[in-house]
């Protein structure tokens, strides 16, 4: 098939003070086999010469440095200026594996009422190298209210969908791409695709580890939103997130560890009648089983003593 007749897909990098990883994350887009791409990178006035190495690539993509008002508003802006029929948007310092956009268009082309597209995506360290696999599922609605499992720079998107949903929320700023999972998905279901796309950097300066509570808790205020109610598996999350980052427990440890199953059980007891005013049958019955473990652990002590 001629360049002519694929259609253009625009990649939109969101950057800010990440000149260690960006030159990598240009050259993943570069490496692609398809041949007609748009590259728009988006930098919000970095200081650490991104701006020296995206100017080293200024033949092959466009870009601009500028203030601006977070990652979801620089997204917006490549999003809205994109031409592509299809878009993606590529973190500064994720990276994309090769063949990962032809696996990508032709899932869309195959899928034609498909909102958006994701595939496998690998966890690597900041130096680079393979933690693990994120844990990724073939698409369910219902499990999709349970766990983010769509690995955000696998995807891609059909520029269409995300006009008609009003594109990235930007007042979200740790969970603006679950959330577009959420939304593309009333359009239609997302496609799976078994093959590895993309890889997603975890180190300490990143939101996803570095503002993990802050994470959860915009996570659960926008369930609200969207269902009324958070569902059960984010409130245990959320309170399993304040405890461990702001006590330090080490639950090797007896003592340590009956504490926190303790805050534990409090804790979500109060979040759900916080976002719920309710704690469902289901949600209960954990919250007994762990206070019945508390209590069992207890009794064993006073036999032993």
């Amino acid at each position: 098939m001629a360049t002519a007749d694929l259609p253009l897909v625009t990649i939109v990098t969101p950057s800010y003070n990440q000149g260690r990883f960006i030159e990598e994350t240009v050259q993943s887009v570069f490496s692609q086999d398809y041949p007609n791409l748009e590259y728009l990178v988006f930098d919000g006035g970095s200081r650490d010469g991104t701006v020296d190495i995206l100017r080293k690539y200024s033949d092959r993509l466009w870009f601009v440095s500028e203030r601006d008002r977070g990652q979801s508003h620089a997204i917006n802006k490549g999003f809205r200026k994109a031409k592509g029929e299809i878009v993606a948007f590529l973190n500064s310092d994720d990276t994309y594996l090769p063949g990962a956009v032809c696996a990508a268009v032709r899932a869309l082309q195959e899928n034609p009422q498909a909102p958006m597209v994701y595939g496998e995506g690998n966890h690597v360290r900041e130096d680079g190298t393979v933690m693990d696999r994120y844990p990724t599922e073939p698409f369910s609605y219902s499990r999709l209210r349970e766990t983010c499992f769509i690995c955000q720079p696998t995807t891609f998107m059909r520029s269409s969908a995300v006009r008609a949903i009003g594109y990235v929320n930007e007042s979200l700023h740790y969970c603006m791409d679950y959330d577009l999972w959420i939304r593309l998905s009333k359009l239609g279901a997302p496609v799976y695709v078994n093959q590895l796309l993309a890889t997603s950097r975890l180190y300490s300066e990143n939101k996803t580890l570095g503002q993990r509570r802050q994470m959860h808790w915009e996570i659960a205020r926008n369930w609200k939103d969207h269902l009324g109610e958070v569902p059960t598996a984010w409130v245990f999350a959320l309170a399993h997130a304040i405890l461990e980052t702001r006590w330090k427990f080490d639950r090797t440890k007896p003592r340590d560890n009956a504490l926190f199953v303790s805050s534990l059980t409090a804790l979500s007891a109060l979040l759900f009648l916080y976002f719920n005013q309710e704690i469902k049958p289901e949600e209960s019955r954990q919250l007994r089983e762990w206070a019945g473990w508390l209590v069992n652990g207890v009794a064993k002590k006073l036999r032993m003593g």
